[in-house]
């Protein structure tokens, strides 16, 4: 709806104008839509903005009046404001099933996210690029695109030969009940205390370093078995985090199938590429000083080399493919770009964020010094269960955890996902898990909220005759919501959908308080009752798409 409106506006702007850019956007609190168009204009056509507005708005009206659009001037900008009509429609389109989705696109689209190192369980510095990336993906869904969601496992790292010579000389049997990601730390943490006491383990981790580059069978399956164990502990924590991948893909079967070899064949006959020692690629023409490594002086390749046929893979079998990275990748990443282009091949989009942190520091899992997701979730889990019980004690106790478990989710990705990528944020669990907070337990309670009102309601004839300015700002902010997944993916920032979820939730808390719904009289009674709907239904879809539950009940 929303979308159809836009266009009819532009369309009419730039048949009455004659230019390309009619400079239209957001109308704040007088219009819906607002353009400056008229100031561009004044230079040629040697006339005042306000006088230009003016003949433009008298030109335009009478087509955007039959669209149920009133344009109107204020100075020398011109306002549009969309009518009933719109607002019955959005209303009426809100209210059925899958809200919001767009049509089908064709052509499929890669989004790699996490892929964290499997020596360890994922810690509190992994989760935001789970969230960011998780998010990305269901919106991308949402727009109506064939996604497929990938991990990354890197197991030919030096962190892999570590763990693996751990597992063959360490006695550490795993506890009962412990996950194993977190055994694989505990492993790992060993170790490296070996390590550090015992220089000489170097010379072995090295030895397995080139057996693993060879294809030694023994070193693949030694390397292979504690990525697995550690892959699964991770899973678990992703399924927990409402943060799914479709495959996981192993670093080493780009050098199994050769495509690694291949690869690098193509980057040594660039101009750009020197190969006497080491293979590296000279990328000043992009800007960077450091030289792009992909080859030891002992012939093993690098992280970098496995990534870029990894990419090429991407290029072969997907229409778009998108990195999510942490910031401390950015110069890594930059590389990958650049040398992707050199070799003609499409290069990927990275969407690089800055850390999330809690207030006792940095964390090092080298030192086992970590808090993990799982600790995290545990903790918020139970701080949201006593407040769930504080709030619904009369709820059975398997109730109220279920409860719990959704809302500490929700409050988690939330948290993360609302501030902008490029922001670092420290997650503080008090401000996440407050109700009246504009919070992810705030969203949810208002979805909550409005499900209650439609389950005391019972039977009611939908109407979509609305009047107050209540109902016709979440009438129209409901409109929003598609656009609003375009805005997403055009700019890959998901925190504009969190936004929107918070304001979706202020403005029917606004409406709630402000017009009566059950006690109103039988008419307007109906017509609030079917906005309530179009609003429990937009914020269960927005909820959804944003990765939290939409709970019926809290």
């Amino acid at each position: 709806m929303y979308q159809e409106a836009y266009q009819a506006v532009e369309t009419a702007l730039k048949d009455a104008t004659g230019v390309a850019d009619v400079l239209l956007g957001d109308g704040g609190d007088h219009a819906d839509l607002a353009s400056t168009v008229a100031f561009a204009l004044a230079k040629t056509e040697k006339k005042s903005p306000v006088m230009i507005a003016g003949d433009i708005t008298k030109s335009i009206s009478d087509k955007l009046a039959s669209a149920g659009i009133t344009v109107s001037t204020t100075g020398p900008y011109i306002n549009f404001v969309f009518g009933n009509a719109y607002v019955a429609g959005v209303v009426e389109a809100a209210s059925h099933p899958d809200y919001g989705r767009l049509p089908d696109v064709s052509g499929r689209v890669c989004i790699e996210h996490t892929s964290a190192n499997p020596n360890g369980p994922l810690h509190v510095g992994h989760i935001r690029n789970s969230v960011i990336g998780d998010t990305l993906s269901r919106v991308f869904r949402k727009a109506g695109y064939d996604i497929d969601v990938q991990y990354y496992l890197n197991d030919m790292g030096r962190q892999i030969a570590i763990v693996s010579w751990g597992f063959d000389f360490l006695d550490i049997p795993q506890n009962q009940g412990e996950k194993d990601d977190h055994y694989v730390a505990r492993v790992y943490v060993a170790a490296n205390r070996a390590l550090e006491a015992d220089p000489s383990i170097k010379e072995e981790i090295d030895r397995r370093m080139g057996l693993i580059e060879q294809g030694d069978p023994e070193t693949v399956e030694k390397f292979r078995r504690a990525v697995s164990l550690c892959a699964e502990g991770i899973k678990v924590t992703l399924n927990r985090l409402n943060s799914p991948h479709d495959q996981f893909v192993w670093e080493s079967g780009f050098v199994q199938d050769g495509s690694m070899v291949k690869i690098l064949d193509r980057v040594e006959a660039l101009p750009e590429s020197s190969h006497n020692d080491i293979l590296t690629v000279d990328l000043t023409e992009f800007g960077f000083e450091k030289e792009y490594v992909l080859r030891r002086s002992d012939g093993t390749s690098v992280y970098a080399a496995r990534d870029l046929a990894y990419h090429a893979w991407k290029g072969e079998n997907f229409e778009r493919f998108i990195d999510v990275l942490g910031a401390d990748h950015k110069l890594i990443g930059a590389q990958l770009q650049a040398t992707m282009k050199l070799l003609g091949e499409k290069a990927p989009e990275i969407v690089f964020f800055e850390f999330v942190s809690l207030p006792e520091g940095s964390m090092s899992t080298r030192a086992g010094k970590f808090i993990s997701a799982d600790e995290l979730l545990d903790e918020v889990t139970k701080k949201a269960f006593d407040e769930v019980t504080s709030r619904r004690s009369e709820l059975p106790e398997e109730e109220r955890r279920a409860i719990a478990a959704s809302v500490a989710v929700g409050a988690v990705r939330y948290d993360i996902v609302r501030v902008s990528q490029e922001k670092s944020t420290v997650f503080d669990w008090k401000q996440a898990l407050d109700f009246e907070r504009q919070s992810a337990p705030y969203i949810q309670y208002s979805h909550a909220r409005a499900c209650s009102i439609l389950e005391k309601a019972g039977e009611f004839t939908p109407s979509y005759t609305l009047s107050t300015e209540s109902e016709i700002a979440l009438a129209k902010h409901i409109g929003l919501f598609p656009d609003v997944l375009q805005t997403v993916m055009a700019e890959l920032r998901p925190h504009h959908l969190a936004i929107y979820a918070r304001d979706l939730a202020d403005l029917f808390n606004v409406f709630y308080h402000a017009d009566p719904v059950l006690k109103a009289e039988a008419g307007v009674r109906d017509a609030r009752l079917t906005l309530v709907r179009a609003a429990q239904n937009t914020l269960s879809e927005v909820l959804q798409t944003l990765g939290i539950d939409a709970i019926r009940s809290m």
